[in-house]
């Protein structure tokens, strides 16, 4: 009996080789936040994978017209920074963090959010935002920028997925 019960879980944990589809959701609105998401999409882009990026909540400002120059790096209550959350308070504290982030990128040859997101879009990435998302923040299509495919329910962004590997960010 134990022979039969562990046949079926071998064969249900065999994966392929590789990754052929990753889907990518980005659902923060820092520099932090949106950066892993726009990293990973060009990274699997690059390798030939097929890549999607289902942006929700303040993930959005990502592919909101107006936004995406806009985008800080979130100092306060965030353990990454190493500063007490009094110190992240400080006017002006998240304007430095951000330009500082900014210039370590730039010397990486990592391209502001919005040419990372145009890159991405025309190597082939569907990008898209959560419906449930737009419809609470009272957004419509006009609010994104050109390279959005559209605008899509939870349900949708999972028969997309199907088949690959969803990565939340």
């Amino acid at each position: 009996m134990a022979e039969t019960l562990e046949q079926p879980l071998a064969a249900a944990t065999v994966r392929p080789e590789t990754i052929e589809k990753v889907s990518i959701v980005v659902s923060k609105g820092s520099l932090e936040g949106i950066y892993p998401g726009l990293i990973m999409a060009n990274g699997a882009r690059m390798e030939g994978i097929e890549a999607n990026v289902f942006f929700t909540f303040f993930g959005l400002d990502a592919i909101r017209r107006g936004r995406q120059a806009k985008i800080k790096v979130a100092t306060v209550g965030n353990p990454g920074m190493h500063v007490p959350t009094w110190l992240g308070a400080i006017p002006g504290m998240s304007a430095i963090a951000t330009k500082m982030m900014q210039r370590q990128m730039e010397k990486l040859d990592i391209p502001p959010i919005r040419e990372f997101v145009e890159l991405i879009s025309d190597s082939g990435a569907g990008l898209y935002a959560c419906k449930a998302s737009v419809d609470m923040f009272k957004l419509t299509e006009q609010d994104f920028v050109d390279q959005v495919d559209g605008v899509m329910t939870v349900g949708e962004f999972y028969a997309l997925a199907g088949g690959g590997e969803i990565i939340f960010t």
